[in-house]
């Protein structure tokens, strides 16, 4: 079955969902949630995670693999907290909060936006919180901290996993816009994902699970990283990565 028809599949299940067929949690509070992800992998984790529903109180109603997808299947279900990934086929996190921000402004009926991501870079929590996202967690959080952060946004909070909430008051302070750096400009998201790895010590293997990729897509990325920095090897690539604190 392809990410596409089980995004339609779950709009349909979320739609009868929305007709009053779904009930609280243990204690009594409730949140329909959308979950956007490129990796189905991670989006089944995540669900069988949280989505417990009569235990956890949360009901993922949607999901979607690209930012096509997740523009359609929010608009349909109309979700109170999406859990969206920052790096995405067709533009990225940016783009989804972008088309969805008529949602995101309802003030009867907002949609309100959680980024879930691998990545802690700056320029990425920047990015999706200057888009309209009202957090930012890493992969990394547990199951429970992640329900109490779906819900922390439902109610009108700002969340971030430890660390990344500086990145945010430190951008917001400034009125300097950021330095661009036309190497990095040069790497796909993925690539700066990859790399960012590889700088703090990861061996492929671990790289490959941790993205939810295969070890040859692994090393594919780190081959084409070095090619558009012009750089040897990994010991280069990671003092490349320290000078511009990207580690």
């Amino acid at each position: 079955m392809s990410d596409a028809t089980e995004a339609n599949g779950t709009v349909g299940a979320a739609e009868a969902a929305g007709s009053g067929q779904s009930g609280a949690g243990a204690d009594g509070r409730h949140v329909r949630v959308v979950l956007v992800d490129d990796h189905r992998m991670f989006r089944t984790g995540v669900q069988a995670e949280i989505g417990q529903t009569a235990e956890t109180g949360v009901e993922v109603v949607g999901e979607a693999a690209d930012v096509d997808q997740a523009v359609a299947v929010i608009t349909a279900t109309r979700p109170e907290v999406v859990l969206l990934d920052v790096h995405l086929p067709g533009g990225g996190g940016v783009e989804v909060l972008r088309r969805c921000a008529a949602l995101t402004a309802d003030a009867e009926r907002p949609v309100r936006f959680l980024a879930l991501s691998v990545s802690d870079a700056a320029e990425d929590v920047i990015g999706v919180i200057r888009g309209g996202a009202r957090g930012y967690v890493t992969k990394t959080i547990t199951g429970t901290d992640l329900i109490d952060s779906i819900f922390r946004v439902q109610e009108g909070d700002a969340v971030f996993s430890p660390r990344l909430a500086g990145f945010v008051l430190d951008a917001f302070a400034s009125t300097d816009a950021p330095p661009v750096d036309e190497d990095l400009d040069r790497l796909t998201q993925r690539e700066r994902e990859v790399l960012r790895l590889i700088a703090r010590g990861y061996a492929y293997k671990e790289i490959a699970k941790q993205l939810f990729i295969s070890v040859k897509t692994v090393e594919s990325h780190v081959s084409a990283v070095l090619r558009k920095l012009q750089l040897s090897n990994r010991h280069e690539l990671t003092r490349w990565a320290t000078a511009r604190r990207l580690v």
